[in-house]
């Protein structure tokens, strides 16, 4: 799944630092997340889409094609 993750933070100007501190996440996750190396949890996807005050589906952009049947 890809994310705009690392767009919006720019934008609005908000160290990865900063960030993982307000997600109580490492900032490890917040660069994992942006590379598109870990997919959150449901729970991390609404909060950051909160954080953003965005949707998920404005900061997460899903491909069907990475649903396994």
């Amino acid at each position: 799944m890809k994310n705009r993750i690392e767009a919006i933070r720019k934008e609005k100007g908000i160290r990865q630092e900063e960030f993982a501190k307000a997600m109580a996440v490492s900032r490890q996750t917040i660069s994992s997340l942006e590379n598109g190396r870990y997919n959150p949890s449901i729970m991390l996807a609404y909060k950051i889409a909160k954080y953003f005050d965005m949707t998920i589906e404005d900061v997460f952009i899903f491909d069907e094609e990475d649903v396994y049947c």
